[in-house]
């Protein structure tokens, strides 16, 4: 196989790697076991998978030069010598294991530098929960796949059929082969093609300037529904960080939430955004932290095509107000609402590449800070990552076990100590919270508020009546 140059984040995502900062994501799955377990099933699905066909790219894929991560020209190779026991591993809790016990266990691995003279993966199956239940834990760079690919190849590797025993995991699944562009019998470009790509380039160009306009306009008439770069407050959330990591989560019926959402006129992104913000809010009052101005969040925006293998990265950005400096539940999440609206405008019949521009002015206080290793000491570019990933709609089962609930684990990073992230599954709702150990104290705390926080919103009258 010849060498994959890497595209110019996922070169960013290696570059900004260090013992701290770790750029890998993660993930948690539940499974309840088939009625007909036998004694020991988990370590049969682990031998099982030595019999699996050939690791697929891109999991057999290691960097050309792991020493040399910050070099603009690496690229990836196949590992000629791929072990798959390193990279599939058994643990086990002290049983009954307790979702407590679990968070440590995770937290502890997903703290843990992935081995850049391998291919930048692993997988923890973890025995002994409460029930007979097991666990997966998953975790990738970011350089190698993004989370929305992560997640469409983890999925792949499931079943909607409780019978299915022999489904290859994801590692052993062939990659989707992408449709080639236009261009003439040999694959090269036509002229034609090239000529639309330039004035597709033009026209991405005047998208950004207007939309960098209107957040100027914005910033200098003291609108904070529209959130310009550098807008965020100094917060707690936003010092240097250890390596150490906590890893919180929180289940919710997806009804419950999209009830919310339709009573309020808002979506079901702004309705995690006001549990998110509510659960921050009650935090930082508990230790006096509480900002005057409101926190930040960022939310990543998925740009590709709808039938996009994906691989690699492809991610737009907008900036978000969390609204949390309005006390009442009712009036914040109208804050956020109007906040998410004003951004999702200026995206609105830009291109791919123009969200894409865009974007990278909103992240370019980001970007600058993590080249210059100024972050966490200068102002935050966000407070705080919120991300829904869209996962699967139906059930879904792993050589009979039925899986319960998935848990996205992502990255915290210098000045940024602090990751949400949502992930849909069959009729509910996942929250994950990363965050830095020794920067973001009682992460549990904002797992159990952000429960609270949707009990509350369920109670307002204003909400009640719509």
């Amino acid at each position: 196989m010849a060498a994959k140059k890497l595209g110019v984040l996922d070169s960013l995502f290696l570059a900004a790697e260090s013992r701290e900062s770790m750029m890998h994501v993660g993930g948690l799955l539940v499974f309840s076991p088939p009625p007909d377990a036998p004694t020991g099933f988990l370590r049969a699905l682990a031998d099982g998978l030595r019999d699996q066909p050939e690791v697929q790219p891109p999991w057999n894929l290691e960097l050309r030069r792991p020493d040399m991560l910050k070099n603009p020209l690496n690229s990836w190779v196949e590992d000629k010598d791929f072990d798959l026991d390193y990279h599939v591993r058994r643990s086990a809790l002290p049983a009954p294991g307790d979702e407590r016990e679990l968070g440590i266990l995770v937290s502890r691995l997903h703290g843990i530098q992935l081995d850049f003279h391998r291919p930048l993966w692993e997988v923890h199956f973890i025995e002994g929960l409460a029930g007979g239940r097991l666990a997966m834990y998953f975790k990738v760079h970011h350089a190698l796949v993004d989370g929305y690919t992560g997640m469409r190849m983890l999925a792949a590797s499931l079943s909607s059929d409780p019978d299915e025993r022999n489904a290859p995991l994801f590692f052993a699944r062939p990659p989707r082969t992408r449709l080639s562009g236009a261009g003439d019998a040999a694959g090269a470009p036509t002229l034609a093609a090239l000529f639309e790509a330039l004035r597709g380039q033009a026209g991405a160009m005047r998208d950004v300037g207007r939309a960098i306009a209107r957040v100027v306009r914005a910033s200098r008439a003291k609108d904070r529904a529209l959130v310009a770069p550098l807008s965020a407050p100094r917060s707690i959330l936003n010092r240097r960080i250890s390596r150490n990591r906590r890893f919180a989560t929180q289940q919710f019926d997806f009804e419950r939430m999209r009830n919310v959402a339709r009573a309020s006129g808002g979506t079901l992104n702004d309705v995690i955004l006001a549990l998110s913000g509510a659960a921050l809010r009650r935090l930082f009052l508990e230790l006096g932290e509480l900002p005057k101005k409101p926190l930040i969040a960022m939310l990543p925006v998925n740009v590709r095509p709808k039938d996009d293998p994906g691989g690699g990265n492809a991610i737009g950005a907008i900036l978000a107000s969390l609204a949390t400096d309005v006390e009442d539940p009712a009036e914040r999440l109208a804050a956020i609402i109007e906040s998410t609206t004003r951004g999702k405008e200026q995206l609105q019949g830009m291109s791919r590449g123009a969200i894409l521009q865009y974007s990278a002015f909103l992240l370019a206080p980001l970007t600058f800070q993590q080249v210059t290793g100024t972050g966490g000491r200068t102002l935050p570019a966000f407070n705080v990552v919120v991300s829904n990933v869209p996962g699967p709609e139906k059930p879904l089962y792993f050589n009979g076990a039925r899986l319960e609930a998935f848990y996205a684990a992502s990255i915290p990073f210098h000045g940024y100590g602090l990751n949400i992230t949502i992930t849909s599954y069959a009729g509910t709702l996942n929250f994950g919270f990363t965050g830095c150990r020794d920067t973001v104290p009682h992460l549990q705390r904002l797992a159990v508020y952000s429960g609270e926080a949707l009990d509350e919103l369920e109670r307002q009258p204003a909400l009640a009546r719509a």
